[in-house]
């Protein structure tokens, strides 16, 4: 079995949460993690960390539509360093332009609430560079 990937939506309050299947093909939605009421982040980290078997950590990166990195892409790239010291596993930023955006066109009609739309953006994340970095069978 191969080790997995996590995906992080990071956000002030909610952190989206999604997880790859064991071959690196599909991503999976996890609990969503809001900060106010659910205690620890790393902690939360480490337990999926090992529940999973994870390997590497990719955080979402909300760059501009330009490109550019604003106050919540530097808050994102604090977050990844943190995770990468707190746990030593390899954590990649990836951009995620647009996601919540594309979360919330997927969920239109579903009547989901903002931790639902949280969960899919990390789990569109996540596939995104899932789909940009295969792995050899």
């Amino acid at each position: 079995m191969t080790a997995r990937i996590l995906g992080v939506d990071p956000g002030e309050r909610r952190m989206g949460l999604a997880v790859s299947d064991p071959l690196g093909i599909t991503a999976q939605g996890l609990d969503t993690f809001d900060r106010r009421k659910d205690g620890d982040f790393m902690a939360r980290l480490r337990d999926l960390v090992a529940e999973y078997e994870v390997e590497r950590i990719v955080v979402g990166n909300p760059v501009s539509l330009s490109g550019r990195e604003g106050e919540a892409s530097a808050r994102a790239r604090l977050l990844a360093d943190e995770i990468a010291r707190g746990l030593g596993l390899p954590v990649e930023l990836w951009d995620e332009r647009l996601s919540s955006v594309e979360a919330q066109r997927t969920l239109a009609g579903a009547r989901a609430g903002k931790k639902a739309v949280d969960r899919v953006a990390a789990v569109l994340i996540l596939q995104g560079y899932l789909d940009a970095h295969p792995r050899a069978s």
